[in-house]
């Protein structure tokens, strides 16, 4: 099969460019984030803006993950779904290519979970909903840092149902080598203190496996409604790990997006 890469669309604009910048500024989220994870997440939610502004909550997660002991060795593909925000779709969209490029190198995208999702109606194959999306392509350097090698389902969800997205998951749901990461920013351009309250109750809903979630609540509804339904479902507990937004990282407080991240994991009676 020859290699066809989506290569980097917003390397040196929401993250570094240089792989050594890049490694640099990662480590140092990293470092400075908080590591206590009593088991590893089946699944997660994450933050996806410019580096500056949500790469501390997004660290949040990856930190904990890269506490644990096993991660490097145990998890082996990351489906990985976000919304579109430059091209409207109806569904989840794969990309035709074989991999996907950062600078820190490439990712290969898993042919038998593409395989697994071949009947369903939902999906399609859609090159442009992914060439200019951020959502997808900004978690990949910290996943190549804390995971080392891995496959990537890379999912770009329009519009899409619950019932649509979380079919898609349980055709690769997986084992201990599937870790979904699901990528969205809360809020967008309130005030702080309106961002806070607002972020808040989303944070509630996220945590009670609520899949109502609309687009003033999060711009990745879609995509983390589907899976608080498929979490619901394989009885998953949910928590929140860190809920900031970018008036206390590096932005105006005028207006500020909201971030949060949040991690999903069996409960004791179902874990294996």
């Amino acid at each position: 099969m020859s290699l066809r890469l989506r290569p980097p669309a917003v390397a040196a604009k929401f993250y570094p460019g240089c792989a050594q910048a890049l490694s640099r500024d990662i480590e140092q989220m990293l470092a400075s984030a908080p590591k206590e994870f009593s088991r590893r997440p089946k699944a997660v939610i994450v933050p996806h803006a410019g580096y500056i502004y949500s790469g501390p909550i997004a660290a949040s997660v990856y930190a904990r993950l890269a506490a644990l002991r096993d991660t490097r060795d145990s998890i082996s593909r990351v489906v990985l779904l976000g919304p579109t925000h430059r091209v409207a779709i109806r569904g989840v969209a794969l990309p035709s290519c074989t991999g996907f490029a950062t600078p820190l190198g490439v990712v290969p995208v898993d042919q038998q979970a593409i395989a697994a999702l071949d009947a369903l109606p939902q999906v399609v194959v859609d090159d442009a909903a992914h060439a200019d999306e951020h959502s997808l392509e900004v978690q990949l350097p910290f996943l190549q840092t804390v995971l080392g090698v891995f496959s990537l389902l890379p999912l770009a969800v329009g519009d899409a149902s619950p019932e649509e997205v979380a079919e898609v998951l349980e055709r690769v749901w997986g084992g201990a080598e599937t870790l979904i990461v699901v990528s969205s920013d809360l809020s967008h351009y309130l005030p702080y203190a309106a961002a806070q309250s607002s972020d808040t109750r989303t944070a509630r809903d996220i945590v009670s496996l609520a899949p109502t979630l609309d687009h003033q609540q999060a711009c990745g509804a879609s995509p983390i409604n589907g899976l608080l339904l498929a979490a619901r479902r394989h009885q998953l507990q949910a928590e929140t790990l860190d809920l900031r937004n970018s008036g206390d990282t590096a932005g105006d407080k005028a207006r500020v997006v909201g971030y949060g991240a949040f991690a999903f994991h069996e409960t004791e009676s179902h874990a294996h």
